[in-house]
């Protein structure tokens, strides 16, 4: 059987990407507004069709079949600390998606956005999208996930919006959340808070003994890179983690106060491999870590996705089945 085929908007640094990567679909096209962002993703994946372009405007070049389309539409629209505009918002990316999709015809949709999507104030705007997915042949749900539930060590909770033609829709299942475990900041950490030979991080990983907020990436109408405002900061602090900025290295022997972390550790928080590059600068960078889809969640919602298509294609064989 041929390699399941994706399309992706609003493609980031490539933490949904990956995730998808992880569990076998082949990118036939990458789609982001940000320089920074499309030059990550040509780093790490050179041989990507990666397109700096607006998503609005964009027109769709012909692919051929596609099997998902993927995308991380920007959350401000949503989120629970900004207006809450939804779509009213001029960020409000669902109807170029509702346009893209229509003009791309895949067999499966998986949109990922913050938990406020979920909010009553939106069920209005929910049902909208939903009779629009309908019209075009898709069924669709959506459910909230935590990062935590997927060996993460942050409370990261995210929207999947998942749709399906409706004779795909009846193999498809959500990914059960593993709340058996989930390690610690400290554990996940230890090797790179000691890295440059600070003789405190076995004394930190015991004070970092838990799991961190939400990482927040911010807009670049924010300053620099920080862990996020007070009251994350304040969760941080109870780590052993200074949250007010973002370190350029590790502490080195002799380092004696409270450690802020690197860029390659909030990589690693966020569930990207360390060799995943960043381009960009200090603060480019992070808010492309901050702002990702943790490649483990999105690799959980690419195998359930794959699974459901392969379920339908093995039954499309089977004597006495009726397509819709």
């Amino acid at each position: 059987m041929n390699q399941m085929t994706s399309i992706e908007f609003c493609a980031g640094a490539g933490g949904q990407a990956l995730g998808l990567e992880q569990a076998g679909f082949r990118h036939l096209l990458l789609v982001d507004n940000d320089p920074d962002c499309c030059r990550t993703l040509r780093l790490n994946r050179p041989f990507w069709d990666v397109r700096h372009a607006d998503m609005n405007t964009f027109i769709l070049p012909s692919l051929g079949p596609v099997d998902l389309f993927a995308a991380g539409l920007p959350c401000p629209p949503f989120s629970i600390a900004g207006k809450q505009l939804g779509s009213a918002d001029e960020r409000n990316l669902f109807p170029a998606a509702l346009r893209l999709i229509e003009q791309a015809q895949p067999r499966a949709v998986l949109i990922e956005n913050v938990r406020g999507f979920l909010s009553s104030s939106f069920t209005g705007y929910r049902q909208e999208i939903a009779r629009r997915l309908d019209d075009l042949g898709y069924l669709v749900a959506w459910k909230l996930f935590d990062s935590l539930h997927f060996g993460l060590p942050q409370t990261r909770s995210r929207v999947a919006i998942v749709a399906f033609r409706k004779s795909i829709w009846p193999y498809f299942a959500f990914p059960e959340p593993d709340r058996a475990f989930a390690p610690s900041v400290g554990h996940v950490l230890r090797d790179l808070m000691a890295a440059n030979g600070w003789n405190g991080a076995e004394a930190w990983v015991e004070t970092a003994n838990g799991f961190g907020p939400t990482i927040v990436g911010g807009s670049k109408k924010h300053g620099g890179p920080d862990l996020g405002p007070t009251r994350a900061r304040t969760a941080w602090r109870k780590l052993g983690v200074n949250g007010g900025s973002i370190a350029e290295q590790a502490p080195e022997p002799g380092f004696g106060g409270m450690p802020r972390l690197t860029n390659r550790m909030v990589a690693r928080l966020q569930g990207f491999p360390d060799a995943w590059q960043f381009s960009g600068g200090k603060t480019a960078a992070y808010r492309q870590i901050g702002n990702a889809f943790p490649p483990p969640v999105a690799q959980a919602l690419g195998k359930a996705v794959a699974e459901a298509l392969t379920a339908h294609d093995r039954a499309s064989f089977q004597p006495g089945y009726a397509a819709e």
